[in-house]
């Protein structure tokens, strides 16, 4: 069992997969790439080709173009092929410009934008013999070696029947003038590079998703190392136990705080409490400012006695209170009449008291059917 989890079975988590990146582990298809610089290379020639074609062949025939005195003198001819080098790369520019920007774009197609000078360090590993002849005849190893076969053999194919295609063509180019076969040759070489291309775009479309996968597997975790991550990401479980405890306790001081702003305190009578706060100018309706079960319940009686808040008990109201109503929140609908009727009552005692009259009965509380359920 220890053998197995230590293969790495699990998915690897966001901050590997960061890590990773930060390291200059990316997915990476050299097909892709090939691929792309060869394609636009070709989409090149068969565009630019005749232009530039064109370009080269003056530029041939004026660069050989030497007086006399530019033969026999060392210091003109060097001055005559500098400005012959410049036209050279300015008539060349736009297509080795077009592959360079195919050879950069390729890789960011796979893994994305990713600069890191990581990579670049010295890692001893590399130069362990031990460890490249492992590479070479691991699995892995054999199975890239597999595929550079077969890579070759199809280019190999694809190259020998392109020519084989392109043979009276190349045969013509003999009885061409230089002016005119060096633009007909670029378009011939353009038009081979395309099916070189596209059989290279066929290998990179089955190397990518094969890079991907190699990559994800790669960076699979065992479930030791997803737990040590979770801890190093979220703390351990019992620092996070201990923060739950005082984020709690902060919350029930908040909370103990609140009763003696209440207006009331409904009681089950020892089992529940929950303390409501009715400011008519500004509330729609009465709030729970607090509540609590068992212990929690006891303190909030106790609270709502030292400031003489009234504590009314009504077991149905309680438990209702309690179950659909969160601390701060308008009480429902539901409710509405059996609270009316508390907050009533205690206001018709309060009068009673002051006045010296005859304190009234205590209401029947009416709950809607369901709003204790």
């Amino acid at each position: 069992m220890a053998e197995h989890e230590q293969e790495g079975t699990e998915q690897s988590t966001a901050r590997r997969r960061e890590r990773a990146r930060e390291a200059g582990q990316v997915p990476r298809s050299r097909d892709l790439s090939a691929a792309a610089v060869l394609m636009v290379c070709a989409l090149g020639l068969k565009l630019l080709g005749p232009h530039g074609g064109a370009a080269l062949s003056r530029l041939l025939s004026n660069s050989l173009t030497l007086t006399r005195e530019q033969a026999l003198d060392e210091t003109l001819a060097l001055s005559a092929v500098a400005p012959a080098v410049a036209r050279a790369l300015l008539a060349t520019a736009p297509l080795w410009g077009l592959c360079m920007l195919a050879a950069l774009a390729a890789p960011m197609a796979v893994g994305g934008w990713n600069f890191t000078l990581n990579a670049l360090a010295p890692d001893p590993a590399r130069l362990n013999p031990m460890v490249g002849f492992g590479r070479m005849f691991s699995a892995s190893g054999v199975i890239e070696l597999l595929k550079a076969f077969l890579k070759f053999l199809l280019i190999a194919i694809v190259g020998s029947l392109a020519l084989w295609h392109q043979a009276p063509q190349i045969e013509a180019l003999a009885a061409m003038a230089p002016r005119a076969a060096l633009p007909q040759a670029t378009g011939i070489i353009g038009d081979i590079f395309l099916m070189l291309a596209g059989t290279l775009a066929l290998i990179a479309a089955a190397d990518v998703p094969w890079q991907l996968w190699q990559h994800a597997r790669r960076l699979r975790m065992t479930r030791a190392e997803v737990r040590e991550e979770m801890k190093e990401s979220e703390g351990a479980p019992e620092t996070k136990g201990r923060i739950r405890s005082i984020q709690r306790e902060l919350a029930r001081r908040r909370m103990m705080a609140e009763v003696p702003k209440a207006d009331v305190v409904v009681v089950n009578p020892t089992h529940y409490a929950v303390a409501l706060r009715y400011i008519e100018a500004r509330m729609r309706a009465p709030v729970v400012v607090a509540k609590g079960r068992d212990l929690i319940a006891a303190r909030i009686r106790e609270v709502a006695s030292e400031h003489n808040v009234p504590i009314f008990e009504a077991p149905s109201l309680a438990r209702a209170l309690h179950r659909h109503v969160e601390i701060g929140a308008e009480i429902p609908v539901s409710l509405y009449v059996a609270v009316a009727q508390v907050l009533t009552y205690l206001a018709h005692v309060r009068t009673a008291l002051r006045f010296g009259t005859e304190v009234p009965p205590r209401p029947t509380l009416e709950l809607e059917a369901g709003a204790e359920a």
